[in-house]
């Protein structure tokens, strides 16, 4: 398993945490599409950067058409000699709707025709033929040699899909070559729901059970601390609980009988009530969801839930550097980080 680090998306400080990340022995880094571009802050990596692969986790496919998405990622494969993998979601409707302006429908068979439209797209740039990809969501039919790129000497970039429900699992399965899993996503609604989904779409395109890479991306409290256990917890419950109020994401709190848990978030966020969220996660859920204790715990948790299932692990890296006890956090990581290494058994690339 490759160990990663989610850093954040500010594109004036990406190279440089890039660099020392890659200096402190992680595999690669992650740029998630919040309040900046991830494909410039990657761009900036690519350039200090040698061994890390680079990925966004995620970018917005919606709030892109196609031709845009398959020469961002044309243009980051190259800029990064082959180290990149495009991660792509299709985020829920209001994001979409209201805050990009872009159709929504479908999202599952959208994602899937999406992902066939830039395959079309980057099989016509490399072998020169005519573009004529016609589907019931996008077309595309023109191009000239004006505005097709220059042979590259890597291939295309790796598609990754980020997925919870089971079409969109299945659609990973159907089209992508990787499924990045919601950091909501625990190790039994993985194992016991999304890998049947997972196998079910690629036995619908007739594809082998390792064509689907699969990447996890755990909540975590990894502590030697008090104080850092108390930040860690904090920043934890509230991402869960930000989580669990999206309807979206409902069937993970299903499968664990939390359906009430859900109504419960889903109305303080009608109310605008977001500081009570993170006190409906009880320890259970906060367990569940996240691996929690000290690091060298936290890495045997890690290796136990997600060892035989997953390629790689991302482990945020990420947080407030101006806040209270971010050196202690930073340590924690660090420490994490080595232990993860003993746990898995691989200390070399």
């Amino acid at each position: 398993m490759r160990i990663d680090a989610q850093i954040g998306s500010d594109p004036t400080r990406a190279a440089q945490r890039a660099e020392l990340l890659e200096a402190t022995d992680y595999d690669g880094v992650w740029i998630s599409e919040r309040i900046h571009d991830p494909f410039l802050g990657l761009a900036l990596a690519a350039a200090r950067t040698r061994r890390l692969t680079l990925g966004t986790s995620i970018a917005v496919a919606f709030a892109r058409n196609p031709m845009t998405t398959a020469q961002l990622g044309w243009d980051l494969q190259s800029i990064s000699g082959g180290r990149f993998n495009l991660g792509l979601a299709s985020l829920i409707k209001p994001h979409i709707t209201r805050r990009f302006s872009m159709p929504w429908s479908e999202p599952a068979a959208r994602m899937r025709e999406y992902v066939a439209a830039m395959h079309a797209i980057w099989d016509a740039w490399e072998s020169g033929g005519r573009l004529d990809f016609r589907g019931d969501y996008y077309q595309h039919t023109f191009t000239n040699p004006m505005f097709i790129p220059p042979p590259s000497p890597y291939s295309r970039p790796a598609v990754h899909l980020g997925a919870v429900g089971p079409l969109m699992t299945q659609t990973a399965g159907r089209a992508a070559d990787g499924l990045l899993c919601h950091p909501l996503t625990t190790a039994s609604y993985l194992n016991e729901v999304m890998l049947a989904n997972l196998r079910a779409g690629l036995d619908s395109a007739e594809r082998p059970t390792g064509a689907v890479q699969i990447t996890v991306f755990p909540l975590l409290i990894a502590a030697e601390t008090a104080e850092s256990f108390d930040v860690q917890a904090r920043e934890t419950r509230r991402r869960i609980a930000n989580g669990a109020s999206t309807p979206a994401y409902r069937a993970i709190l299903e499968h664990h009988g939390w359906s009430d848990a859900h109504e419960e978030l889903l109305l303080l966020t009608k109310q605008g009530r977001w500081t009570d969220m993170p006190d409906v996660i009880d320890d259970e859920m906060l367990r569940t969801i996240a691996a929690v204790g000290t690091p060298a715990e936290v890495a045997r948790i890690l290796e136990a839930r997600y060892g035989d299932v997953a390629s790689r692990l991302i482990i945020t890296t990420s947080f407030n550097r101006d806040a209270d006890g971010h050196e202690a956090l930073a340590a924690d990581r660090e420490s994490l980080l080595h232990s993860l290494r003993d746990a898995l058994g691989r200390n070399e690339h």
